[in-house]
């Protein structure tokens, strides 16, 4: 009887316990038969925090990711950047963000910044980005979803090696249409967001569209398209949910009614209870109960608590969602028989984003005066709203702080691998970042990367080392303990060598110096170890001036402090204000 695999008897059975799945099981392939290019299935979260699954602790149904995540390899040390942008820059290119040209957020550059190499604010030249390296390989390309990569045609995803792409150039837009995006383009007109479709502009209209649902419809429309040309795929859904603004459709928003009645500080522990049970973080693991900012729930008045509790149930209807259009697709590749013969990988692009909607861009401008954020409006056409520090917390269980930051909170991010060759049903502790994600899929592509070469221009080699080994159960690790990575956004940094960590936040949110801590005893940063061991300190500063060399990263004073965004603190303040304001309709 010919093997089935794993995942494709899940889908099969409707219900089932995601324990008792099959164990991975591959068909040989016939001696005189080549083997078959593997098609590449890449998926990125936006803003999905580290417990947001249900395989990762959450209460949130997301039973396709899960099935990947209990049938695949289950990673618990995966790093990215803590914003989209930078993290999206490494993902396509497996080289560091101050090379790609994200040495910073492009909305958020200084003029210290602007024109240096490295911080163009667009995926640049200097790198040859995935679907291209995958393309010269023989794979068609195509990608639907967020870019945020560079607002310009010349920068779009049809430049850049995709065949065929459907592209939210920016981040930040309504999840119901072009109503609103982060920054003008022009600033005599209110913001709306961009879309192209194979480079060009195109209008999207306000009713009937849903990003979450309309990215899938045209990534599974490029692969239909495609099914006749005998070629391997290489598909990029880049979701823009369940980043803000918190938007969802009504029949998934329902599920979730009444459920965060209790609050955050409740649920941050429930969460944690599951991710030790499920094995994710040892039993004697602390929740990090959070920074002075945010208050207790219990100190909220009722009004606070209701407006509070709404939020996350739009937050979670945007994840179930996400989760369903997944299994879409894997729906697809099943009826299609390539569901077998397809690498998935999933990931978020950051941590749990806990910081204030009003104080990026000119949203300050217009939400107030253009939105309607009544409780009961909230998650419909018409609103513009995030959910705060203390559901972002929750995201982040057990970890300190959230995106923007480099504490484990704001980098540590959920990763899913699933398909040929990957031990199924493995829960993968070791290091792995997010520049390793390209090399892992030329290797198991068979697609040479041009090394620091190509078509007559010099390029910048791979920095990432591919994780396909470690996946397959044929490396203990992926990165050795001499290897060092290095981050930076905005002034605050980090960097990672073995076990130990040095990170600089400035204050309030840390002491405005390095911090060192030993993830592999205290991976909730708790015990800044700085002052007790200055020999081991010493050692990773000399790594990270070794990294700021490599890279190019610009060190500017009191550039942490720059205001807006994370140093704002303004969340609390604008509820207030919201409070205070008549509901109003949506322009």
């Amino acid at each position: 009887m010919k093997p089935i695999p794993r995942l494709l008897a899940s889908l099969c059975v409707p219900i089932i316990a995601a324990t008792a799945l099959p164990p991975a099981a591959q068909a040989a392939t016939p001696a005189n038969t080549p083997a078959r290019k593997p098609n590449i299935l890449l998926i990125v979260a936006d803003d999905l925090g580290y417990t947001d699954l249900g395989s990762y602790g959450a209460e949130i149904a997301t039973p396709n990711l899960d099935r990947l995540a209990n049938t695949g390899a289950k990673m618990t040390s995966f790093y990215a950047s803590p914003f989209c942008s930078p993290t999206r820059a490494m993902l396509m290119s497996g080289v560091d963000n101050h090379l790609a040209g994200f040495g910073d957020m492009a909305e958020l550059m200084l003029p210290e910044q602007m024109g240096k190499p490295g911080y163009e604010g667009y995926l640049n030249e200097r790198v040859v980005p995935m679907p291209q390296v995958l393309k010269d390989a023989g794979y068609r390309t195509a990608m639907a979803g967020k870019w945020h990569l560079g607002i310009k045609e010349e920068l779009s995803p049809a430049t850049r090696g995709f065949d065929q792409s459907y592209a939210m150039v920016m981040g930040g837009a309504s999840h119901w249409g072009d109503q609103s995006g982060i920054l003008a383009v022009d600033p005599n007109k209110p913001p709306k967001a961009i879309y192209r479709e194979n480079g060009k502009a195109i209008d999207i209209p306000r009713d009937g569209f849903y990003s979450s649902v309309a990215f899938t419809d045209k990534l599974l429309e490029y692969l239909k398209s495609g099914e006749s040309s005998g070629k391997p795929f290489f598909g990029y859904l880049a979701f823009t949910a369940p980043h803000w603004p918190l938007h969802a459709p009504d029949a998934d928003i329902a599920k979730y009614e009444g459920r965060y009645k209790a609050g955050y500080d409740k649920l941050r522990k429930e969460r944690l209870e599951r991710m030790i049970k499920q094995g994710i973080v040892p039993a004697d693991t602390p929740v990090y109960e959070g920074h002075a900012y945010w208050p207790k729930w219990e100190s909220l008045s009722q009004a606070e608590k209701e407006s509070e509790a709404r939020r996350m149930t739009v937050y979670a209807a945007m994840v179930d969602n996400m989760d369903q259009q997944i299994g879409r697709v894997l729906e697809y590749l099943k009826a299609t028989g390539e569901l077998d013969n397809t690498f998935v990988f999933f990931m978020s692009d950051n941590g749990a984003d806990g910081n204030s909607v009003y104080d990026v861009g000119r949203t300050r401008e217009w939400i107030h005066k253009d939105m309607d954020n009544s409780n009961a409006n909230i998650g419909k056409p018409g609103s513009f709203i995030e959910y705060g520090p203390g559901w972002a917390q929750v995201g982040s269980t057990p970890f300190k702080l959230y995106k923007s930051f480099m504490y484990e909170g704001g980098i540590s991010v959920p990763a899913i691998a699933w398909g040929p060759g990957i031990k199924g049903g493995s829960i993968k502790r070791e290091f792995a970042h997010v520049t390793d994600v390209a090399p892992t899929i030329y290797e198991l592509a068979g697609a040479k990367h041009p090394g620091t070469e190509y078509k007559g221009k010099e390029v910048l080699p791979l920095r990432g080392k591919s994780m396909l080994p470690y996946l397959q159960g044929k490396a203990q690790q992926v990165r050795s303990t001499n290897d060092a990575v290095g981050w930076e956004l905005g002034g605050r940094k980090a960097l990672r060598k073995g076990d130990w960590k040095i990170v600089y936040a400035n204050k309030p949110w840390g002491n405005d110096g390095w911090e060192l801590y030993n993830l592999a005893q205290d991976r909730t940063e708790s015990r800044d170890l700085a002052a007790q061991n200055p020999q081991k300190l010493g050692e990773l500063l000399v790594a990270w001036k070794d990294y700021v060399a490599e890279t190019g990263t610009l060190e500017i004073d009191g550039l942490a402090y720059r205001p807006g965004y994370s140093n704002a603190g303004k969340y609390y303040d604008d509820l207030k204000i919201e409070a205070a304001m008549k509901p109003r309709a949506a322009k």
